[in-house]
């Protein structure tokens, strides 16, 4: 057992870079937590939430109890449904009173991602810091998305109650500002739960490994920015080989050991808990309850080398660029989970293109941007960029004074000034950025490494909701705007990378995320399985055993989701710069077929 969790506070958050095991870590200590006598409410807060699978148990937005552990509760924010619930709010007053026309606006206007948002934080709000809506409870765990969005929500209390302290004209991009003014006291006490050391505490969760160690200590120095200060973390995954002459485990253990000796700082600043690597899937109670009971993992009897499974042969990601290449332009998404690989599958990419001989832009839309690292000096014709909020937001707003403001006068100005402070502005702002980066693939290519799957979705939501407002306003919006739809359902011209691991929930979430894609007429390019230990050789009982328990999630990939299937085996050494990135294409997997076409997938 953690010695820290019988001490925990009221309120646990826990955060950190995508894939590093926050949800499995959040229901462990919860699950401790229930164990002991405690009641609990697990709530996700994530767009993509796995809780229902982790858990064994399928969830709603309201409170349902765990059947093998009585005292703990868990619960979906739902964004779209809490949308929903919150546009009925805010229309079912003038329903019988206004014409149907106005109403349908009414609905249309609120049907974006800036909705979304603020209607998931309410219901955030509403369990944070309202005390009656959570008082049975003697716990509540939040499993929050990845860190940037996570850091999103989280200044979100102070930038609303900022526009309501600095709104005078009583509405907003969300219409009359007296349902939000309501929340004033909410949002106040939510702002001072989070602040509260008394009550909260934000438990960092990462890898050893240098990007999620460097993400953590970024992320800490934000949340203390924020007032957050009562933090701890959890070092996830910690390996110890357990045979010196097996290459693969040393490598292994070495690249951990080298990554937490370079972030000394961070470890030593604040209370640090290690949890070791599984060799299983932590999916059920069964599991959760182990992953905290038994710090060490056991020792396993060394398995024999199975022969060669039996799996359909995959394409190589070499092969996979080579394709890529004959279109000669265009725009190359990467999407899955966060923590599966996408930055380096997208960094390599676009590294192999450049080489190449194409002109190529790396951007990513994930808050917490890690294409930065990808040496753009060192590859010619490669440009790597983010979109960055705070850069678009303040171009965005320069561009509206300088344009639907110019000519106001100076109370007008006044107004609109005011209405672009509005949280929701930086909605629109890199939307269009987005937008006009899509474009950029007319004249080259461009690799979008994309936010963790919820984020996206939320993107992709707004992307029609603004193309349905092009057409039905018919406005002069720019040409960019006016074509992302159309270029991001173009399969010549956008080809879709769903990035996963061999294990159930990437795969799964996958899965959904393949069937929302189809929903908005996109079609998935290609699957890339990544970092496997199948192909590793490796002979280390710990990853023999999770090599093994990679075959059922590979074989489904190809069996029923995937036309077109990639295999990544595991590299030694972290993919950072360019020659680290390009590792992933010097090993092939040990079966390999020219571009595998799956006729049977679903369609």
């Amino acid at each position: 057992m953690i010695d820290w969790v019988e001490k925990a506070t009221r309120h646990l958050f826990f955060t950190g870079k995508g894939g590093v095991g926050k949800t499995s870590l959040a229901c462990a200590v919860a699950l401790a937590l229930a164990d002991r006598g405690k009641k609990v409410l697990l709530v996700s807060t994530d767009p993509a939430s796995n809780l229902d699978e982790v858990l064994g148990q399928k969830l709603a937005s309201t409170p349902t109890m765990i059947p093998e552990a009585p005292r703990l509760f868990a619960l979906n924010i739902d964004p779209e449904e809490a949308a929903r619930a919150y546009r009925e709010k805010a229309i079912s007053p003038y329903r019988g009173k206004l014409p149907e026309a106005i109403l349908r606006s009414m609905e249309e206007q609120l049907s974006g991602a800036c909705t979304t948002e603020i209607a998931a934080f309410d219901e955030f709000s509403r369990l944070m810091g309202d005390p009656a809506t959570t008082a049975e409870f003697d716990h509540v765990v939040f499993d929050t998305a990845p860190t940037g969005h996570t850091l999103r929500l989280l200044t979100l209390p102070k930038a609303w109650t900022g526009f309501l302290d600095s709104n005078t004209n009583g509405t907003s991009c969300l219409g009359p500002l007296s349902g939000l003014e309501r929340q004033r006291m909410l949002y106040g006490a939510t702002v001072a739960g989070l602040a509260d050391a008394t009550q909260t505490t934000l438990i960092l969760v990462s890898r050893a490994e240098k990007s999620s160690l460097g993400e953590a200590e970024r992320t800490s120095g934000e949340l203390a920015a924020l007032g957050i200060n009562n933090q701890r973390l959890i070092l996830n995954g910690i390996f110890q080989a357990r045979r010196r002459d097996d290459a693969t485990a040393v490598a292994l253990e070495k690249w951990g050991k080298e990554a937490m000796g370079n972030f000394s700082g961070l470890l030593s600043r604040m209370p640090v808990t290690e949890v070791s690597l599984r060799p299983y899937n932590v999916i059920g109670i069964q599991k959760l309850r182990a992953l905290l009971q038994h710090p060490e993992v056991p020792a396993l009897k060394e398995e024999t080398q199975a022969a060669p499974l039996e799996r359909p042969a995959f394409e190589s990601l070499r092969g996979l660029v080579e394709s890529l290449a004959e279109s000669k332009r265009g725009v190359i998404m990467t999407m899955g989970k966060g923590g599966v690989g996408k930055t380096t599958i997208a960094g390599t990419i676009a590294i192999e293109l450049a080489r190449r001989g194409f002109n190529v832009r790396l951007s990513t839309t994930d808050p917490a941007a890690h294409v930065a690292a990808v040496d753009a000096a060192a590859v010619p014709g490669l440009r790597v960029s983010r979109i960055d909020p705070a850069i678009e937001i303040r171009a965005y707003a320069q561009h509206v004074m300088n344009t639907v403001g110019k000519d106001l006068d100076p109370d007008a100005r006044a107004l609109l000034e005011e209405d672009l402070r509005s949280p929701c502005t930086e909605e629109i702002a890199v939307f269009r950025a987005f937008a006009r980066t899509v474009a950029e693939g007319e004249k080259g290519f461009v690799i979008l490494d994309t936010a963790p799957t919820g984020h996206t979705l939320l993107l992709l939501d707004a992307t029609e909701a603004y193309h349905r407002d092009v057409l039905r306003l018919a406005s002069n919006a720019p040409e960019e705007v006016r074509e992302l739809l159309p270029r991001l359902r173009n399969g010549d011209f956008t080809k879709v990378l769903i990035v996963t691991l061999a294990e159930p929930t990437p795969v799964h979430e996958a899965a959904r995320l393949q069937e929302d894609l189809r929903r908005a007429q996109i079609e998935p390019y290609a699957w890339i399985i990544n970092q496997t230990f199948t192909d590793s050789a490796s002979r280390d009982p710990l990853l023999l055993v999770r090599a093994k328990g990679e075959a059922p999630f590979i074989q489904e990939v190809s069996a029923k989701y995937a036309r077109r299937a990639v295999l990544v085996p595991w590299v030694s050494g972290e993919p950072v710069g360019p020659e680290g990135v390009l590792r992933v294409l010097k090993k092939p997997p040990a079966d390999v077929c020219p571009r595998t076409q799956r006729d049977h997938a679903t369609p």
